[in-house]
């Protein structure tokens, strides 16, 4: 036939292109069309297969999650921690206040004015106006400390008593201005940045 004068026969036509067997490397032809298999990069465990990646993409996301809730929950418990220490301090200083209250004391309690705290030798303890430099060598009993009376009835302890005075004086200074507070509708950081 035609086609097997011009190529001999078919048993050596050309195969069709792009099979694996056309243009081989080596034979003569043009390398660039000869037939390649793809290769992942880096080798046969070059890229991870999609399932893979989707596990450790997985994994990753848990840890961060798993960490950014455990630093969340830790200024929780910091806070709780806070709060419990503010409980007990005003559980101790309520049942300081009600002893206090029940102290003798032979006038009427004024608040705003200090008093101090004796103890006599029966183990009683009463209030007085009369400070121990007052009193001089001559203090008949022993003492014990001063308290200041405030307007809501607790008591302060001496070394408290200008602290307590200056927060007492900031928070009169914020009630003695407009009642009113301005509307805020974004998030106010005023005064926590220097």
């Amino acid at each position: 036939s035609p086609v097997d004068k011009k190529y001999g026969s078919s048993a050596h036509a050309p195969l069709c292109a792009g099979s694996p067997d056309s243009h081989r490397p080596g034979s003569g032809e043009d390398k660039s069309l000869s037939w390649r298999t793809p290769r992942r990069s880096g080798g046969p465990r070059g890229s991870l297969k999609a399932k893979d990646r989707s596990q450790l993409q997985a994994r990753e996301a848990d840890e961060f999650i798993r960490a950014n809730a455990t630093n969340k929950l830790t200024v929780i418990a910091e806070q709780i921690q806070h709060l419990q220490e503010q409980a007990r301090k005003v559980l101790e200083d309520a049942h300081r206040d009600a002893d206090l209250h029940h102290v003798a004391c032979n006038m009427v309690k004024k608040p705003g004015n200090i008093y101090y705290l004796y103890k006599r030798e029966s183990g009683q303890q009463y209030f007085s106006i009369i400070s121990p430099k007052e009193w001089g060598t001559s203090c008949p009993h022993d003492f014990l400390g001063a308290y200041k009376l405030q307007h809501d009835l607790s008591w302060t302890p001496y070394e408290d008593i200008e602290k307590q005075d200056a927060k007492i004086g900031m928070m009169d200074k914020l009630l003695s201005q407009s009642v009113a507070l301005p509307p805020c509708t974004e998030p106010n950081f005023q005064g926590l940045t220097h």
